[in-house]
């Protein structure tokens, strides 16, 4: 008897967790076709940086000063805020503008770096500033051609643009990145690759080796140059190669224009560059964090860092939480594989 009781308690408790997971599985598909047919438009977002840097210099000092130092420190401050303020009331300061570009194979942030631009340029004047911290190893060459043209309408627009390159800029980022008025980079972010790049697997003898037939028709003599499944052939072979150089060319002519003092056939042979040896070749003109050009800014600059935001639905935000948890889960493991590395 007691058996029993303690079996249907089991299976009432196994029900109930059930019957609330239907319930929360119901309510997440209700939810998402729900938002499915709302807008799904974003919005800008603007962040003061010099807020978030007074705020951490004076937590900083609260913790470093006395009592009486702090608010000696704070009064003189305040005292200075607001004769400065009264020194610029007839003065325009200089705003910067700062975006961030994190570029993937298909440069998917240009969709949120075009609305990014619109808006800046819709207030922006001649004596303010742009920077964009850009990080992208390249990708595909109409995608990078498209992220390449939002940054020449900074240009077309008189606006002085400063690019920062933490990390990497090459190839597809690279052409990017030769827009701005002055490149500046960290000592070790890989810079360069002005080269073409592509490749493909061709499975046709394994398919012919299994008895299967493919066929591959065509209108026009290179409409298809190489192909994964059909048979290659030294013409095609030779188009696609052809085409390759030709993209090449419009890519050192690009950068050439863009930038004038690179010796391009010299640098465009697809290799990249450290930062402190791309200042050798003029790649960059100065080594520097995106940091530090901030910090140093703060003093006579309005610091504006703008972003585009997308609405996601409520299956997309839970898909990337997901992605996420998986993305840490992977990042934990690779870690631990590789702490003996060094």
């Amino acid at each position: 008897m007691e058996f029993l009781l303690e079996y249907g308690l089991f299976l009432a408790k196994s029900i109930t967790v059930v019957v609330a997971f239907v319930v929360i599985v119901s309510a997440i598909a209700v939810a998402s076709q729900r938002n499915k047919k709302e807008s799904t438009d974003g919005h800008i977002e603007v962040t003061t940086l010099n807020h978030r840097y007074e705020d951490w210099e004076d937590l900083l000092k609260f913790e470093i000063l006395d009592e009486d130092s702090f608010k000696k420190e704070r009064k003189a401050k305040k005292k200075q805020l607001k004769a400065d303020a009264k020194k610029n009331a007839d003065q325009h300061r200089k705003r910067l503008y700062v975006l961030d570009f994190d570029g993937d194979v298909s440069a998917s942030d240009v969709e949120f770096l075009r609305h990014e631009i619109s808006a800046i340029l819709t207030v922006a004047r001649p004596e303010d500033e742009i920077l964009l911290r850009l990080e992208s190893p390249g990708g595909m060459v109409h995608s990078y051609g498209l992220a390449a043209s939002q940054l020449q309408r900074i240009r077309a627009h008189g606006i002085p643009l400063t690019i920062a390159i933490d990390r990497v800029a090459a190839s597809g980022g690279y052409m990017m990145a030769c827009i701005g008025d002055r490149i500046m980079s960290a000592p070790f972010a890989v810079i360069g690759s002005i080269g073409v790049v592509a490749q493909l697997p061709n499975f046709n003898r394994l398919l012919k080796k299994h008895d299967v037939d493919i066929e591959l028709h065509t209108a026009g003599a290179h409409k298809r140059t190489l192909t994964m499944v059909g048979e290659n052939t030294e013409e095609g072979r030779k188009k696609f190669i052809e085409e390759l150089e030709e993209t090449h060319i419009l890519f050192k002519e690009f950068v050439s224009e863009n930038r004038p003092q690179l010796e391009i056939d010299n640098i465009a042979t697809g290799e990249v560059w450290y930062g402190s040896k791309a200042l050798e070749v003029k790649l960059v003109d100065e080594i520097r964090t995106s940091d530090d050009y901030l910090l140093s800014q703060r003093a006579d600059s309005d610091i504006y860092a703008v972003s585009y935001r997308q609405k996601r639905s409520l299956s997309e935000r839970l898909g990337f939480a997901a992605e996420g948890a998986m993305n840490r889960t992977l990042a934990s493991l690779l870690a631990k594989l590789s702490q003996n590395r060094f």
